[in-house]
């Protein structure tokens, strides 16, 4: 049921206050009134009313500073001045000081009408505003990118560190890992929040199209440009421009970027008029850039100008520790979204996620959660509800025990599961005790109990 607008109307014309009060009610509107500065103030600090109507005069005192108050207490309340002596002065000055219209008596009926109903969908659409602002920071705060992985904590410190410099951020890492929802939350944390958040995939535009989707163009600058474009570093003025796929940008491309990140200066496609913005850069990459300008595939310049901060996603392979949190994380969002019910994983299908590779990292598991969920039964996301390929690591294979102690039949699976993160984590051994959460002592004993010393020799580690 649609809630009822509360109004109060203050005027010291106390005939003209109760027959406006009570057209009011018939109207639908429930009406308060006050004949006082005092009594408006008093009310206003009592209720909080969606509109406000002021006369100007309120005896020997002024409806300005009933005004003021209002701004002050209630800023979500909408205010409309009244006088029965309208200037434009006085005008002008109402508007100035916050009101959303000014009106002069006689009031005609239609137009105190239009002017009510045009100040509350005008709050209307500000709380809209605000709600969908509070949605987008709990969607794209750092809070909402899932792990407790000690890198990814560490990413998040640095992510509060940079977020409101200016600071150029290039994101590294996988793809799948999250750099876009990194990028993101960076400008949701910085003092840009309000500003365009701008994202261009480099690597999905040819060059032509790319230069003039990043720059913009006049009318006439080639075939089919029949009128003007604004590119994107002008659309992301004041706010953040994401490039993602920065390193799929050609040798001109790279000139071009590499003027723009030094000078912020930039001419459209086929223009003369040089253009200057003031835009936050993040870019990201799946690939290995100083790899690149050793092969004389990406300018030693701009890498440099480019790599001021450098976050690096891990893959999730890396991450195991983090999968029942991402997994629990996406089952309640799919949950949510979709309306369907599904009561957390059963053990061997959580052991599937933690055993599989994730080629696709964190976006293939999200995607597979939400396969799981929609494909299945309301109850608890089991093996069979996960893709073959994930049910088939959902355990180790179990070799015959026959003339095995318990102690000897344990060792086989011991040994697969610490290989495999050795491999994950480039046979470091740090980091590999870090994901199984045993310490390093621990781990070089049970190396060399399970033969895997060898093994690291022969991998050159």
């Amino acid at each position: 049921m649609k809630q009822v607008a509360s109004i109060l109307l203050v005027d010291d014309d106390r005939q003209v206050l109760g027959s406006m009060a009570d057209w009011l009610r018939e109207q639908g509107y429930d009406t308060d009134t006050a004949a006082t500065l005092t009594e408006g103030v008093t009310a206003v600090d009592r209720k909080s009313y969606d509109l406000v109507l002021i006369d100007i005069r309120l005896g020997d005192q002024d409806g300005f500073d009933l005004l003021a108050h209002c701004r002050e207490k209630r800023p979500t309340a909408a205010v409309i001045m009244i006088t029965g002596y309208g200037t434009v002065d006085a005008a002008v000055e109402a508007i100035r000081l916050g009101a959303f219209d000014f009106l002069t008596k006689p009031l005609i009926d239609e137009e105190l009408l239009v002017a009510i109903q045009r100040a509350l969908n005008q709050q209307q659409v500000i709380e809209e505003n605000k709600t969908l602002k509070a949605q987008l920071d709990v969607r794209f705060a750092i809070e909402n990118i899932v792990g407790h992985d000690h890198r990814m904590l560490k990413i998040f410190d640095m992510i509060d560190a940079v977020a409101d410099t200016k600071a150029t951020v290039l994101i590294t890492g996988e793809s799948g890992t999250g750099k876009s929802l990194l990028a993101r939350a960076i400008h949701r944390r910085s003092g840009r929040r309000d500003k365009p958040f701008v994202e261009v995939a480099c690597g999905a535009l040819p060059e032509t199209l790319l230069e003039s989707e990043l720059f913009g163009h006049v009318a006439g600058a080639f075939t089919g440009a029949l009128g003007e474009k604004l590119g994107k570093f002008k659309l992301a003025d004041q706010g953040t421009i994401f490039l993602d796929e920065i390193s799929t940008a050609s040798p001109a491309m790279q000139v071009k970027l590499l003027r723009v990140l030094q000078d912020f200066e930039f001419e459209p496609v086929g223009g003369a008029k040089t253009f200057r913005v003031d835009s936050r850069v993040i870019l990201a990459t799946n690939d290995d850039l100083s790899r690149l300008v050793a092969e004389g595939k990406f300018r030693q310049d701009l890498f440099y100008r480019i790599n001021v901060i450098n976050i690096e996603l891990p893959p999730l392979r890396e991450r195991i520790n983090d999968i029942p949190l991402l997994a629990d994380h996406f089952l309640r969002q799919v949950c949510e979204d979709s309306g369907k019910q599904a009561r957390g994983f059963s053990e061997d299908a959580m052991n599937a996620l933690r055993r599989y590779r994730w080629p696709g990292n964190v976006r293939e598991l999200q995607n597979v959660i939400e396969r799981a969920v929609l494909l299945g039964q309301g109850g608890a996301i089991t093996v069979d509800d996960l893709p073959a390929t994930l049910a088939s690591a959902g355990g180790v294979v179990a070799e015959p025990v026959s003339g095995k102690s318990l102690k000897q039949a344990m060792e086989s699976p011991e040994r697969q599961i610490i290989r495999e993160v050795l491999e994950a984590n480039n046979w470091s051994r740090t980091a590999t005790a870090s994901t199984l959460g045993i310490n390093r002592t621990t781990l070089y004993k049970k190396m060399k109990r399970l033969g895997l010393e060898d093994v690291a020799m022969t991998a050159g580690r």
